[in-house]
């Protein structure tokens, strides 16, 4: 059950059911309301105009046994203002909601058989118990209650009206006419059972398209689920989702995971390059370091010190650009240190044969950035190292401002960089020329080194050709 539940499926279309019964269930009490409100003024516009009908033949003296009170077989009563029956419909047997539950009248005989013929002048001084009326008129003011009535042996729910009327010679009435409320009961019950019946077949109705419209949008979900189960249990990152062509929500789920797969690819890939190039480099210096070891150990007077020398600080230096690269790939941030990039400049390139550093004089307050000053030390170490590689007699640094950007450039008088190779020269152990480089002791990191801290500071390092027609790198970083 947890597991049904636990599905996107089931839980939408659990939930678009209960959306529609809630609507359901509130348009059916409404529905049920009105209905049952209009049938009931129904039945109150029918029952007043039934006692205005015997009120008005009240008005113009109409003799009680001559009142029209079996119209329909309808309850009416009529009763005078001292609360007495005075005149029933035909076989009356029972009746509540009037007031007055008698019903056999009695009326107080006249000698001509139409009532009271007393004074009625004491019936004119009590008006004021309710709406004041003129002889011969009839009351605004009708009175609505539901009561119960028997007639001739069947009892039914009815609706009263209760409409005064004041007579000449009998004072003030209250007629009292019921209209039966058997339509409005049968047709709320009858709206009641149709939703009864039909509220649950709705319901299915909704569940089932719902489920079945939930599948359909969901089947791609399904199938990229399927075949990242696949990727990961393959551990084929070649391998990618399929894209629906809904042009949705889904489909760009498919796509950014495509995307995100071949990022991954292009990450493990670089990362397997990288340690294959690593241990190709490391090989070198270590089989030379250890094939002079072995001489050295069979003839210790053919030990050459200051090969092995060389190569142990090779491998120390390959070792220590290694293990900068990984600190970079792991994204460690760089220091929030203010750094003089001037003096960091004539730090590096002191002791250095044709090396010389030209700062801008326009520069107030010197050329700082933020970021470490060892990896920003690096970079400038790197660049010079490049720069006199391939310079033939002198390497220039510049250091100056540039709106908001703090530059330095490191410019050199050799042959330059091909354009085909800028952007490839910084890619992780690239040499143009691997065997001069390898003999250098450069490992092609330097550059790949330099670009990455510049990018880590929020930086640019980009290569173009210098004025003295080498190349000229340009280090581009926020200042600070």
């Amino acid at each position: 059950m947890s597991r049904l539940f636990g599905s996107v499926r089931a839980r939408a279309t659990l939930a678009a059911t209960l959306v529609v019964a809630v609507a359901l269930v509130a348009a059916g009490a409404a529905v049920l309301l009105s209905l049952r409100s209009n049938l009931l003024g129904e039945a109150g516009t029918q029952a007043e105009r039934s006692a205005r009908d015997v009120a008005t033949e009240l008005a113009v003296g109409t003799p009680y046994a001559d009142l029209s009170l079996d119209v329909d077989d309808r309850p009416v009563q009529v009763v005078d203002e001292d609360g007495t029956l005075v005149a029933a419909s035909d076989d009356l047997e029972r009746i509540t909601g009037t007031g007055v539950e008698t019903v056999e009248p009695r009326p107080a005989a006249s000698p001509d058989g139409t009532g009271d013929a007393g004074d009625t002048d004491d019936a004119d001084d009590d008006d004021d118990a309710g709406e004041p009326l003129e002889a011969g008129e009839i009351g605004e003011r009708t009175t609505v209650s539901d009561g119960s009535a028997t007639i001739d042996g069947d009892t039914e729910d009815y609706r009263f009206a209760a409409v005064p009327v004041k007579t000449e010679d009998r004072g003030r009435l209250t007629v009292y006419a019921g209209a039966p409320l058997s339509a409005e009961h049968g047709a709320v019950n009858t709206a009641l059972t149709v939703m009864l019946i039909g509220f649950p077949v709705l319901l299915a109705v909704v569940g089932w398209v719902t489920w079945l419209v939930t599948r359909r949008a969901l089947r791609p979900v399904e199938g990229i689920r399927r075949e990242m189960a696949a990727i990961t249990a393959s551990e084929d990152l070649a391998r990618r989702v399929p894209v629906p062509g809904t042009h949705d929500e889904v489909a760009r789920l498919a796509s950014t995971t495509n995307e995100t797969l071949a990022a991954l690819q292009t990450s493990v890939e670089r990362q397997r390059r990288f340690v294959a190039d690593a241990s190709h480099e490391l090989r070198s210096p270590i089989a030379s370091l250890r094939t002079q070891l072995e001489v050295a150990a069979a003839h210790p007077e053919l030990l050459d010190l200051d090969g092995a020398v060389e190569d142990t600080v090779r491998l120390q230096r390959l070792a220590a650009d290694l293990l900068l690269l990984a600190r970079l790939d792991a994204g460690e941030r760089p220091a929030d240190a203010r750094v003089d990039l001037a003096a960091l400049a004539r730090e590096e390139a002191g002791g250095r044969a044709g090396v010389s550093v030209r700062e801008d004089a326009g520069a107030a307050g010197g050329v700082t950035v933020a970021g470490s000053r060892g990896q920003l030390g690096r970079v400038l170490a790197n660049l010079l190292d490049n720069a006199q590689r391939h310079a033939r007699s002198a390497v220039e640094v510049s250091v100056r401002r540039d709106g908001d950007l703090a530059v330095v450039g490191v410019a050199d008088d050799g042959e330059g960089v091909p354009e085909a190779d800028r952007e490839r020269i910084f890619e992780r152990f690239v040499r143009l020329d691997a065997a001069r480089s390898r003999d250098d002791g450069g490992a092609g990191l330097g550059l790949a080194i330099a670009r990455d801290v510049a990018v880590r500071h929020g930086g640019t390092l980009t290569v173009h050709d210098a004025p003295a027609g080498g190349a000229l790198f340009e280090l581009r970083l926020p200042a600070a």
